[in-house]
């Protein structure tokens, strides 16, 4: 290898794909049988040789080297599934018989959803390219907000080690390194339950306990004097949770000490969003306190890291997955648009699973550069089934929120975001009704304050005013207040105390967004 490559972190893209073609020589891009598939060195190791040849973290190397790696990498991958029949006729069902030679090629690949994922990788597993008698595998099962049915996934022990590595030494230069600071021990926690093979808890504590320098617990669901117990160790702490787990932080610490509290640096709530209420109520209580989104999947450990509060955009950990947002035809839309989150694991040699769709929808945004990690970024903007269906219009339920709240804010009614601890639209499709059920702590005070302010009617024009500026993606510019009011939908807002069993909930405490009833 030449030295001026060997001292260069920019190349141009002829120099960065021979690069990678070292990186991955022929004999590995191309495995001749299953048995090979076997032996293939990890890539995480081609990761760790890219970082040693520049001398520099992989995550900080040009995006010219990144993108040729992970194309080159892109390209084994099909290679392998390709020794797998199942694979073979998929790809081919779509016209594809080798691997792509760019990545404009990448996109014509067939998206891969949840019911691929079961056919392929559930029951027998035929869509496994190294067979599950080999031994060597874990078995995780999705623990998501809506279904029901498990979904399970397998994964390579060998490359799990690996992805919590890179993940965790990820997390910790880039996200809580700025936060711990002093020579006091560093704590990281997480409340996710490690039970019923739901992924999150055993997936993601496997990151957390690879961040260096941090002392990890596996903490599952506390109570008021287990959390003020931990929070009772000396010296700065962070902790990972689903949003609710992150919300009720707030009630389990009132009576905590001001020192305990004061040590308390970075929350990271792992599903959804967190009401703007909880933030406030957390930051009060805990004044030291960030409070980021880590984005994890099934498929995928660790999706996007949100690494400031100054803003709501995640970033990838460079090297770990392809992330894509694409739109309905697998095309990435360009930067600033909206589509949907499909992933493919770079670290799967003996279970390959390409252009996942995870079943978010994300807004694409311009790659990081400058100092500090090369990646990609996105910002999360709902569910793909956070939907509300009117007729054949089908409406973005988080942004129809967020045009609601200003459309009442502007009407002089009060802030949802400052009052709510939960909400969730209810489609009672049969009776064309939705209702925004919110939960307070004064039901009734605030249902005569927003009677008050808007009048009988005020909610329902607030709707159809509000309404055509939440339309989703595919669906702009098909409806206006007049074609939403002959639709013969009500429209109307219930304040409910908390915990009310009107909000529907998940077995593990998750609330969706929306929910459809007949």
């Amino acid at each position: 290898m030449s030295s001026v490559i060997a001292s260069q972190n920019h190349l141009s893209p002829r120099e960065a794909a021979e690069l990678a073609g070292r990186l991955i020589p022929d004999r590995e891009w191309k495995p001749q049988s299953v048995a090979e598939v076997a032996q293939l060195p990890p890539f995480a190791d081609k990761l760790r040789e890219s970082a040693r040849i520049h001398q520099s973290p992989y995550s900080e190397l040009s995006h010219e080297i990144q993108d040729a790696l992970v194309l080159r990498r892109s390209q084994q991958m099909v290679h392998t599934v390709l020794l797998n029949p199942l694979w073979a006729k998929r790809l081919a069902g779509a016209g594809i018989t080798e691997p792509p030679r760019d990545m404009e090629e990448w996109q014509h690949i067939p998206l891969s959803d949840k019911d691929v994922q079961r056919d392929f990788f559930m029951d027998d597993r035929p869509g496994m390219v190294v067979p599950l008698q080999r031994g060597g595998f874990e078995i995780v099962a999705s623990g998501g907000t809506s279904g029901g049915r498990p979904l399970e996934t397998v994964y390579s022990l060998r490359e799990l080690r690996d992805t919590y590595e890179i993940a965790g030494e990820f997390l910790g230069t880039y996200l809580l390194d700025r936060h711990f600071e002093g020579t006091d021990p560093r704590w990281l926690f997480t409340t996710l339950a490690d039970y019923q093979m739901w992924s999150s808890g055993t997936m993601v504590g496997g990151v957390l306990q690879n961040v260096p320098g941090v002392n990890y617990i596996g903490a599952g669901p506390v109570t008021t004097p287990v959390l003020e117990h931990m929070f009772s160790y000396p010296g700065p702490k962070a902790l990972m949770g689903i949003s609710a787990g992150i919300a009720i932080l707030s009630d389990l610490g009132a009576n905590m000490s001001a020192h305990s509290r004061h040590s308390f640096r970075v929350a990271l709530y792992g599903s959804g969003v967190l009401a703007q209420r909880k933030r406030a109520e957390l930051r009060e209580l805990y004044p030291n306190l960030a409070i980021l989104s880590y984005f994890a999947a099934t498929q995928a450990e660790t999706i996007g890291l949100q690494l400031s509060d100054e803003s709501p955009w995640l970033t990838a950990v460079p090297g770990l997955h392809l992330v894509e947002i694409v739109d309905e035809q697998g095309r990435w839309v360009d930067e600033g648009e909206e589509g949907e989150l499909v992933v493919t694991r770079l670290h799967a040699h003996e279970t390959p699973l390409l252009r996942l769709k995870l079943g978010d929808r994300m807004i694409r945004r311009p790659r990081g550069e400058g100092p500090g990690p090369k990646a990609e970024r996105f910002e999360f903007a709902g569910r793909t089934g956070d939907v509300l269906h009117l007729n054949d219009s089908q409406y973005s339920a988080a942004r129809a929120y967020e045009s609601l709240r200003g459309t009442l804010l502007s009407a002089g009614a009060p802030d949802l975001d400052k009052l709510a601890h939960e909400m969730q639209f209810v489609n009672h499709r049969e009776a064309r009704t939705i209702t925004l059920i919110a939960s307070v702590d004064d039901p009734q005070g605030l249902t005569h304050s927003l009677e008050t302010v808007l009048g009988p009617n005020g909610v329902q024009h607030a709707f159809i005013s509000s309404l055509p500026r939440a339309l989703s993606l595919f669906n702009h510019g098909e409806a206006n207040p007049a074609a939403i009011e002959k639709t013969g939908y009500r429209f109307q807002i219930l304040f409910v105390h908390r915990l009310s069993p009107e909000i529907e909930r998940t077995d593990i405490g998750k609330v969706p967004l929306v929910r459809d009833r007949g």
